[in-house]
C-alpha cells in the first residue's frame, strides 16, 4: 500500500472520529438559558476592558468539564484551547461571577449546579440524595455527596 493511500485512510479517521466527538458533546445551554445568563457575564459589548470571544461556547466548555468529571486537558478541542478555558475559568472565579451564573440559571428554572464555598460543583437536580461515588471537581479533587457537610 503506498504512502499517499495510508495518509488518505487516516484522514477519514480523523474526520469520522471529529464527527463522533461532536455527536458526543451535549449542548448544555438552550437559547433561552443563554438570554437569561448572557446580562451577567463579563466581555460583554459595552464593559470595560477586552470583549470574550465566545461567552456561550466558553460556558459549555466549563459546564462540559464539570458534567463529565474530566480534566482541563481532556477538554474536547470543538471547545477551544483547554489552557485558556482554565485560564479564564478561574479569572471568572476570582470576579465571582459563577455566582451570578448559577443564580441566574436557577431564576430560569435550570440549573444542575451549585456555587459554595468550595466553589462551582454539578449537582444534577434529578440525583438530588443519591450519593456521587467518585466524581471530581474540575481541579480533580474529590467532591462530597450531594448534601453532605464537608470537614464537619
Amino acid at each position: 500500500m503506498s504512502a499517499l493511500h495510508i495518509e488518505g485512510a487516516s484522514a477519514r479517521v480523523d474526520v469520522a472520529r471529529a464527527a463522533t466527538e461532536d455527536q458526543l458533546i451535549e449542548n448544555y445551554l438552550s437559547d433561552e438559558h443563554w438570554q437569561a445568563v448572557a446580562p451577567v457575564l463579563p466581555g460583554k459589548q459595552g464593559d470595560p476592558g477586552c470583549r470574550g470571544r465566545d461567552n456561550r461556547l466558553f460556558l459549555e466548555a466549563v459546564f462540559w468539564i464539570f458534567r463529565t468529571g474530566s480534566p482541563w486537558r481532556s477538554l474536547p478541542p470543538q471547545f477551544g484551547k483547554w489552557y485558556t478555558a482554565y485560564t479564564r475559568y478561574h479569572r471568572w472565579d476570582r470576579k465571582h461571577v459563577w455566582p451570578r451564573v448559577v443564580a441566574a440559571l436557577s431564576d430560569n428554572g435550570k440549573c444542575d449546579f451549585q456555587y459554595d464555598k468550595y466553589g462551582l460543583r454539578f449537582a444534577p437536580r434529578d440525583d438530588i440524595g443519591a450519593p456521587e461515588h467518585a466524581r471530581n471537581d474540575a481541579d480533580g479533587h474529590p467532591r462530597a455527596a450531594v448534601g453532605e457537610l464537608v470537614g464537619v
